[in-house]
């Protein structure tokens, strides 16, 4: 008897899902039409503490493009979507991708790009300071 196959694994779906944030972070799951119907929509999760957040995007395959390994988002509709998005959107395996959320919780700062920024900064306050004397 064979397995099942996982979704979006085999890459014969219509979206491609852009994956955001662990689903072992939430208990619970919506999926919200975003838009027309059929283009974009966002699976919600809920969280034990009651807040809801992105888990996940689908995108229509008409509307985005995969280009060296990268999604490529073609509609207009569907670019607004990107704000949420850091970084690039990395293809996984399938029609799964894999993004970073724009907002970092506080418990996860200071990233190491803040401590990189940090550290150039102070510099810059210390040779501006011995040039003074």
């Amino acid at each position: 008897m064979a397995k099942r196959k996982a979704p979006g694994s085999t890459g014969k779906g219509k979206f491609y899902r852009i994956e955001i944030r662990p689903k072992g972070q939430f208990s619970s799951f919506r999926v919200q039409d975003v838009g027309k119907k059929g283009g974009l929509e966002r699976l919600a999760g809920h969280r034990k503490s009651g807040s809801w957040d992105t888990v996940s995007w689908l995108i229509a395959k008409d509307k985005a493009d995969v280009v060296k390994g990268h999604l490529k988002v073609i509609g207009k509709k569907e670019q607004s979507m990107l704000k949420q998005i850091k970084g690039p959107i990395v293809h996984v395996k399938g029609d799964i991708f894999r993004a970073h959320p724009r907002n970092v919780p506080e418990a996860k700062k200071p990233t190491p790009a803040m401590k990189r920024a940090q550290k150039a900064n102070i510099k810059k306050a210390q040779a501006a300071r011995a040039k003074k004397r």
